[in-house]
């Protein structure tokens, strides 16, 4: 028998559960079902990410609401579009096999002409974000005057965010009779203060220790020079072949960075941040789903309501801001009882905010050590002798070539065989890293001075010395973000994407940087080419600048520094899916042409608190 049915559950919800692989509640789910069931208390669910809270109130909710009715009986808030969308395919997962059931997933950056005609078929359950309902809520296109329930799901997320008069204007038209269940990760002062305004003597449930994190993650953290961060995470990211991980930074500006140079040196990432849109989001979101990016850099505000399975590490490329951040940052990891790995690479003056998330944590941090080159050479070694045993031969296919290829390796003997197998990857490696420095340092004796931890921006409209600025009739308008746009290059010319600079995307146009010897290559490949119907231009830029009276573009002699040493081209590993290995690089084949993403039009800047709020706002900070 499935343990659900034990909890109260009908046959019909259970058998759909069954299908979904449910084979035991969770805990949250196991306590907070029975009392949600009786539906006659207001209730507080504390418990960490991933630990089966939708199922929590989701399930309650199927068994109370009378789905003969059309009108909406129940509201879910919720912090983000991806959380909103997810709760409601879940729900229509748990009542596949029950008659009449209508939810609908109420969220901005979508039709809302779509949303509206939805609701007028008639629905019970509405799954919103706060400021696309109230939006709705005020053109009167929807009657909350018999709702029964609230969800707040991720609270403490949605008043980080500022929803807080939001959610007070729409729990200001339910009824007063209704009953409020609030779901969060953390508990601080603001989610206290809504939990007494709007309900009477809730239930309140805590899965362990309040604000503690995942038993099931381990945290450790890398003490470097500031100028050596992005070295240290490339590092980490070489020693660890089978990575499929979130990266945070705390700007927009910071995670484009750092996605940009992944990609250009030879990793499968891309980057999630608030300037995409909706379409974009969900891109770049469905290649982390299916595995085809090893790496999502994301910030904070555009990662909120990611559930992605298998998530190994989360890296915590700059500290949040808030306390409470950090938690809901490392538990993208280690879900559904697995476990994983939070990492923080930090400077020594950063060591004071580590000693404060271990104490609210009530966790000791493991201080680790940055691997040496040669330990990074190994590990890719052998790593690959590892995918080398298990890969599965398909003998079929395979077979027409056996006869060329024993005779290609006739003369070798097996030990000559083996060594050179094992060079293919090691002697890539090996140039890489032979004169690689140690990146740790000692936390008693370093110049606390240092600022810079991401890939160097200085000098940005120089042309670097060696390259050519070239101008392509191709821009954002086109769908184009620089990851698309540089694999473009690379397909229609058959060059590396090592051998391409800097990237500077326009609206209809757009201008890059190619190696000198290489430009009368870029224009012979780019000869026939065509895009959307239209022949695709390359000029120099400088050239035609000067025809138009512009400033002098092209190949300059001034240098533009691309970070640190640490900044150059990664080895190039071969293909492969991106879950799977060793960076994945694809030869300019641009494995990310499904990643579109808008320029920049605004940059963050000044001192300002990230979570959008000022100072007089803010919560409990560092």
């Amino acid at each position: 028998m499935n343990p659900f049915i034990e909890l109260g559950i009908r046959h019909d919800i259970v058998n759909a559960l069954t299908e979904l692989g449910f084979e035991k509640p969770t805990p949250i789910q196991e306590q907070s079902v029975p009392v949600l069931l009786a539906g006659s208390n207001d209730f507080v669910g504390l418990a960490q990410t991933g630990t089966g809270k939708t199922a929590a109130f989701g399930l309650p909710l199927l068994e109370l609401l009378d789905f003969s009715e059309k009108h909406p009986q129940a509201v879910i808030l919720c912090p983000t579009r991806e959380l909103c969308l997810q709760i409601s395919n879940d729900l229509k997962k748990y009542a596949k096999n029950l008659n009449n059931v209508n939810v609908v997933a109420v969220y901005g950056g979508a039709s809302i002409s779509d949303q509206l005609r939805q609701i007028r078929r008639g629905v019970q359950i509405v799954v919103a974000t706060p400021g696309r309902m109230l939006d709705i809520l005020g053109r009167n296109a929807i009657d909350f005057s018999h709702i029964k329930y609230v969800v707040l799901d991720e609270a403490d997320e949605m008043l980080n965010m500022g929803f807080q008069e939001d959610i007070n204007n729409i729990l200001s038209t339910t009824p007063e009779s209704k009953k409020t269940w609030l779901f969060s990760a953390t508990m601080p002062r603001e989610v206290r203060r809504i939990a007494k305004q709007y309900m009477t003597d809730p239930v309140e449930l805590t899965m362990g220790t309040e604000n503690t994190g995942n038993a099931n993650i381990n945290h450790e953290y890398y003490v470097v020079r500031a100028s050596d961060k992005f070295a240290t995470f490339k590092r980490i990211i070489d020693f660890t072949p089978g990575i499929f991980g979130i990266v945070f930074c705390r700007t927009k500006i910071e995670t484009q960075d750092i996605a940009e140079a992944l990609i250009k040196d030879g990793y499968n990432a891309n980057a999630l941040h608030g300037d995409l849109s909706q379409q974009q989001r969900d891109k770049v979101m469905k290649q982390y789903r299916d595995k085809s990016i090893q790496l999502l850099i994301a910030t904070d505000v555009a990662s909120r309501g990611i559930d992605v399975k298998d998530v190994t590490h989360v890296i915590n490329y700059s500290l949040p801001d808030e306390l409470e951040s950090y938690t809901h940052r490392s538990g993208r990891t280690a879900r559904a009882g697995k476990s994983g790995v939070s990492i923080s690479i930090i400077n020594v003056k950063e060591l004071g905010k580590i000693r404060q998330i271990e104490r609210t944590l009530g966790k000791k941090f493991v201080k680790a050590e940055v691997p040496s080159g040669f330990d990074v050479v190994e590990k890719q070694l052998f790593g690959m002798i590892n995918k080398l045993h298990n890969v599965t031969v398909n003998e079929e296919q395979i077979a027409p070539y056996m006869p060329r290829i024993m005779q290609e390796f006739g003369e070798l003997s097996k030990e000559e065989l083996i060594k050179k197998f094992a060079s293919v990857e090691f002697n890539r490696f090996l140039e890489y890293y032979k004169n690689s420095k140690d990146l740790n340092v000692d936390t008693n004796n370093i110049n606390v001075n240092e600022r810079n931890g991401r890939p160097d921006r200085s000098r940005r409209d120089e042309t670097e010395a060696g390259f050519t600025r070239l101008f392509i009739n191709v821009g954002s308008v086109d769908e184009f973000n620089r990851g698309d746009l540089l694999g473009f290059i690379c397909n229609s010319t058959q060059i590396s994407g090592k051998s391409i600079g800097k990237i500077d995307l326009k609206g209809v146009f757009s201008f890059f940087e190619v190696e000198n010897d290489l430009v009368e290559k870029v224009y012979a490949g780019f000869k026939t080419v065509e895009f959307n119907g239209r022949e695709v231009r390359i000029e120099n830029a400088g050239a035609r600048q000067r025809e138009s009276g512009g400033r002098s573009g092209g190949s300059s002699n001034g240098s533009r520094n691309r970070s640190s040493s640490s900044h150059h081209s990664r080895p190039r590993t071969g293909g492969g899916n991106g879950s799977g290995g060793n960076g994945g690089y694809r030869g300019g084949s641009g494995s990310n042409d499904s990643s579109s993403r808008r320029p920049r039009e605004k940059q963050d800047s000044g001192f300002r608190d990230f979570s959008g709020r000022s100072k007089s706002e803010s919560k409990k900070r560092w």
